[in-house]
């Protein structure tokens, strides 16, 4: 539920309960002051009635009413309980004869004001018993008025109260939300704003300013100064970052020289000392060599050619990454797969490696395309096939392909040490390496990192099983562009058009 509404039903429901307070507290006060008239009237005319106790003859008990009638519409009745004599003022109530029920001598009829219905009227009447010196209940005397007005008037008024009450909290309902509407039309405008900041599109987009300086205005001014510093340090780490890559794309273009020319010499110091151990000679510079001097010489030449390609492979490594940041879009085409995929099954038995290597079957890439860069591709195979030596001491690790529904899946398992499950969402990012391989294996943690980068170029994916001490399988999903089971479908299905 939206502030708005929430706002607008909290003041409908205070004004309602305000309305009700109000029409109760009105009709309250008229019922009353209606009534009060009426019976100030009972009261009066009771005070101008007089009744005489006697008896006849036959030693009848006998109730003589004496005064007068001063309102119209009052009625006195006179009951004489010794002998169920009934006297009335008058006979008829507009035009209808009337009998005024009375209560039997055995309730005890008390003096003061009761309610009641005859032939369909409603009556107030004040009641008095007449009562004999010794106390004994002889007869009551009973002042009535038809409050069938004031009933009339009373509930014209409860249904004009309800009916204003309803209307007035419908239109204040509809005010309201309107109000709340308007009222809150900058946090939408705030909301937007944020959205389109949140989505990237700009961040020079500023919430508009209008109205007072009330708390909205206030915290729009807020806003729009925290987005406005938001921005600048979104430039200037987006400068930074920048001259971050440049640096390292400069760095790894600058290194690959240097260590380029130092491989060339040491592998041609190699094959100098090599051929002059042969020969039984003086190596370069005139120094002799015995073989324990050449030993050392060649081990220490090893050791300078083995950190070379090393740093070559992590400079070559950087290179990429610092291309990936960049934004490099890599020039893609048609290309077969399996012919890739086969060249890297050659090529990979003459990676170091512990384990065997199988190559599984390769059939479900037959007549397979896909949209990509050859070059990248191989690259892809050789960083997962090279990471699963990497970590097998011992057992095998196979390459394998498999199809599904419109996706060709190249399959990467070993029976090396594999990982625990937290580690596997880790694990393409840079300079990671699990726990249980540190210290174990060589290795900067680029490999995997660069691998989803070429696997975000190709639009594919990668699924990962792995188990602690139970080896760990890759399997590289990427989009079939066509293959030749869908054209010779196609053809098929011309084929059978035309005919």
């Amino acid at each position: 539920m939206s502030i708005r509404l929430r706002l607008t039903l909290w003041y409908s429901g205070l004004l309602a309960f305000t309305m009700m307070v109000l029409g109760v507290g009105i009709y309250l006060f008229v019922h009353y002051n209606t009534y009060d008239n009426t019976r100030e009237q009972l009261r009066s005319q009771f005070n101008q009635l007089n009744v005489h106790v006697s008896y006849n003859v036959f030693r009848d008990l006998r109730l003589n009413l004496t005064g007068r009638l001063g309102y119209e519409g009052i009625y006195v009745q006179l009951v004489n309980y010794t002998n169920g004599q009934i006297r009335s003022s008058a006979l008829t109530v507009d035009g209808t004869e009337v009998h005024f029920p009375y209560p039997k001598p055995e309730e005890s009829p008390k003096a003061g004001y009761t309610r009641f219905q005859a032939h369909g009227y409603n009556f107030l009447a004040y009641q008095y018993p007449i009562l004999l010196p010794n106390g004994e209940l002889v007869g009551l005397l009973q002042v009535i008025a038809n409050t069938q007005a004031e009933d009339s008037f009373l509930e014209g008024l409860r249904t004009i109260l309800i009916i204003t009450s309803l209307a007035v909290i419908l239109i204040a309902f509809t005010i309201g939300l309107f109000i709340a509407d308007k009222a809150l039309r900058p946090i939408e405008e705030v909301i937007r704003a944020t959205n389109r900041i949140e989505s990237g599109e700009n961040l020079s987009v500023r919430i508009a300013r209008r109205g007072p300086n009330d708390e909205l205005g206030r915290l729009t001014d807020t806003l729009n100064g925290m987005l406005a510093r938001l921005e600048r340090a979104y430039n200037d780490l987006e400068e930074a970052y920048k001259a971050q890559r440049r640096f390292v794309s400069d760095a790894s273009h600058e290194l690959r020289t240097p260590l380029t020319t130092i491989r060339g010499n040491i592998d041609l110091l190699e094959r100098m000392w090599k051929s002059a151990a042969a020969d039984g000679g003086a190596a370069p510079g005139g120094i002799v060599l015995d073989a324990e001097r050449a030993a050392l010489s060649f081990e220490a030449m090893r050791d300078i050619a083995e950190e070379a390609e090393r740093m070559s492979r992590l400079v070559s490594d950087l290179l990429s990454l610092a291309r990936a940041d960049a934004g490099y879009v890599m020039e893609k085409a048609e290309v077969e797969l399996q012919p890739i995929v086969e060249e890297v099954a050659r090529n990979a038995v003459h990676l170091p490696r512990k384990a065997d290597f199988r190559v599984g079957d390769l059939s479900p890439l037959e007549g397979v395309k896909v949209l990509g860069n050859a070059d990248y591709l191989r690259q892809l195979l050789f960083i997962f096939i090279e990471n699963a030596f990497k970590y097998t001491p011992e057992g095998y690790v196979k390459l394998e392909a498999k199809r599904e529904a419109g996706q060709v899946g190249l399959v990467i398992a070993d029976t090396g040490i594999g990982m625990s499950g937290d580690e596997v969402p880790h694990i393409f990012e840079r300079f990671y390496r699990a726990d249980v391989s540190r210290g174990r294996t060589s290795g900067t943690g680029l490999g995997l990192a660069i691998a989803k980068w070429i696997l975000d170029e190709h639009r594919g994916s990668v699924e990962v099983r792995t188990r602690e001490g139970g080896g760990t399988t890759f399997t590289i999903w990427l989009p079939v562009l066509f293959s030749r089971e869908t054209d010779s479908a196609i053809m098929d299905e011309a084929g059978r058009t035309n005919g």
